[in-house]
């Protein structure tokens, strides 16, 4: 039995473009391509942390409050317009698992590199490797 390989995406899907889901029982409206975070203060009280070890109050907690979601850090998501017939466009996050982030791609969506902090690094340099990316 052969693993089924998911296609590995190079480019953004661009903002207004509509596109149907995968099992094509909706359409979508791209709003613009968004990075999924995990609330921390989400979490059940007493549990604190991602991974926790003792019960803790919640105002002991450390650390950021939002980090990248673990389980959508290698497919990308969007910010859509759900567009069902004969209602109103629904506004929601979509990832979509079926695809996989090419290494450059990952690495710009969700780095932990100081220069991808930077608010001029808005795009992936083509055919730039990213140790020679500009930062400024």
């Amino acid at each position: 039995m052969s693993a089924v390989s998911r296609p590995v995406v190079d480019d953004l899907l661009q903002p207004g473009s509509i596109h149907t889901s995968p099992g094509g029982q909706y359409s979508f409206r791209v709003l613009g391509p968004c990075c999924r975070l995990f609330d921390r203060e989400e979490l059940p009280w007493p549990c604190c942390r991602l991974a926790w070890r003792s019960k803790e109050p919640s105002w002991r907690r450390v650390g950021r409050r939002f980090v990248p979601d673990l389980a959508a850090r290698r497919s990308p998501s969007y910010a859509v317009e759900l567009l069902h017939p004969g209602s109103r466009p629904t506004p929601t996050v979509l990832t979509l698992f079926a695809q996989l982030f090419s290494r450059e791609l990952q690495e710009w969506w969700y780095s932990r590199h100081p220069r991808s902090m930077d608010p001029n690094n808005t795009s992936v340099q083509k055919n730039t490797p990213l140790a020679k990316r500009p930062t400024g």
